[in-house]
């Protein structure tokens, strides 16, 4: 293994970059296009700026993919969702198309993105923002009580977005009895749809999230849960109803990208019922693996251990090019098993290279149409370009992960934390334990069983976090 060296302050994230071969800097030609970019598109595009739509992002971005509005009806719910209009600004094999499918996807750091588009584009004049008025494509989708799309339409439009809102702000207005009018309904519409998704056997798991922050001490960064909230919940499913829109749609017609997940082994489920048996938590009778792990309670710290195990059902996901040779595949082959049913990434396209190609696709199958030459020409390149901006978008979050865990333990070598253990060690993988302040997840010797709490020791810091039970949780 080589050893990163960072600085006192904190790691480096510019030698993971480096290391990663990715930059925030673009060619002279590229950035030209992005500051020049107009709407290439614009004849036929409906004028859909009377739809009060609103965005729901984190509170740092302006990358603005998506803007929603959702009402309620006497059969169910009418959900207009509005993506931005990438293909709209990027000319077919153009600079900007180059040099987006070398990147495949916008990689987070922690102290700034990279981006798949220059900033002028994917912050400027693609991004949803509030009071601009933008090209878009417009998703329209009814859905009925029990969660069944029973419409679905596609077109280009401009739209303009009323109000920017954050999960955290739509949590407080919801608690507040304030949420927009725009998005009044996404409460009900969230959890029918959650609903929807767990009698099909999609499958949501809820590990924690360990978010880099600047420390107001000595140190650069430390590290903390990311708040995860109802409102984010109800808003992926907003995503998901459109992605799985888009999934069908292509899926019927033979043509396009679809973002897949095969069914979960049969191994994972019985390992996920053995620790469940071990742990003495009910599997209620007939409920499959997502509703059992939908079921446990958020703070026992058996939940934590189980939802890790958990985690192995998701094993596998991939892209499909859909083309005459994928005709005869069957539905599971063709489907994402985590979100119970056919999927495709759409609507994210200022930051995911697949979606620009896939909403190309829908539109042109909603009009009757052939896709574009320059859609069907990608469409067979882009899950190796995906598969590897994926690989590389893991490795710049686990390597940032890691290097400021080292940093914030390394003059703690002895200090004791409160612990919870998520993983049994197996063969040569250690256990792995989680402290919730700092959050920090590390390997851990002489662990007591998966899903108890204990009191570790830190023992090493460099290059890795590694921890030592040392006996029964302190205040237990």
């Amino acid at each position: 293994m080589q050893r990163r060296v960072f600085a006192s302050s904190g790691p480096e994230f510019d030698q993971i970059r480096r290391e990663l071969d990715v930059t925030d800097q673009f060619p002279a030609d590229v950035a030209a296009q992005a500051r020049a970019v107009t709407d290439r598109l614009p004849e036929g595009r409906a004028d859909r700026t009377d739809v009060e739509l609103v965005t729901i992002d984190p509170p740092t971005s302006k990358d603005l993919d998506q803007a929603l509005h959702i009402e309620a009806t006497d059969d169910g719910f009418t959900v207009h969702y509005a993506i931005a209009d990438v293909a709209a600004l990027v000319e077919p094999g153009g600079a900007i198309d180059v040099e987006s499918r070398r990147r495949g996807q916008t990689i987070y750091f922690p102290d700034g993105s990279v981006p798949l588009h220059p900033r002028p584009l994917s912050e400027g004049a693609g991004s949803l923002l509030p009071d601009q008025v933008r090209p878009a494509v417009l998703w329209t989708v009814s859905v009925d009580h029990d969660g069944d799309p029973t419409s679905v339409h596609v077109e280009r439009a401009t739209v303009r977005s009323r109000a920017r809102f954050d999960y955290a702000g739509v949590m407080a207005d919801h608690d507040a009895e304030r949420l927009h009018p725009s998005i009044a309904a996404l409460p009900s519409f969230g959890q029918t749809r959650i609903d929807w998704a767990l009698r099909r056997g999609a499958v949501q798991l809820d590990l924690p999230d360990q978010e880099i922050v600047p420390h107001e001490g000595g140190r650069a960064w430390t590290l903390r849960i990311a708040p995860h909230t109802q409102a984010d919940q109800w808003n992926a499913q907003v995503s998901l109803l459109i992605g799985m829109a888009a999934g069908h749609m292509q899926r019927d017609a033979g043509v396009g990208l679809l973002r897949t997940l095969p069914p979960a082994s049969r191994e994972a489920v019985g390992d996920l019922r053995t620790a469940a048996a071990h742990l003495r938590v009910d599997w209620p009778d007939g409920a499959s693996p997502g509703e059992f792990l939908a079921s446990l309670a958020p703070d026992a710290p058996t939940t934590l251990a189980l939802m890790t195990v958990g985690a192995r059902l998701m094993r596998g996901a991939g892209y499909l090019c859909l083309d005459a040779a994928s005709t005869g595949l069957d539905d599971a082959a063709v489907a994402h098993a985590g979100v119970g049913g056919v999927y495709s990434h759409v609507t994210a396209p200022l930051r995911r290279l697949a979606d620009r190609f896939a909403t190309e696709t829908c539109l042109a199958i909603a009009a009757g149409q052939e896709p574009p030459a320059w859609v069907l020409d990608a469409l067979p390149t882009l899950p190796k370009i995906m598969a590897s901006s994926d690989a590389t978008a893991s490795a710049a979050e686990r390597r940032s992960v890691e290097a400021t865990e080292a940093v914030v333990l390394a003059d703690q070598i002895g200090a004791r934390f409160d612990a919870v253990v998520m993983r049994d060690g197996h063969g040569d993988k250690p256990a792995e334990v989680f402290i919730a302040s700092p959050a920090i997840i590390g390997a851990c010797d002489d662990a007591p069983a998966a899903g108890s709490q204990c009191t570790v020791e830190v023992i090493e810091a460099d290059p890795a976090v590694r921890f030592r039970a040392v006996g029964e949780r302190v205040g237990v």
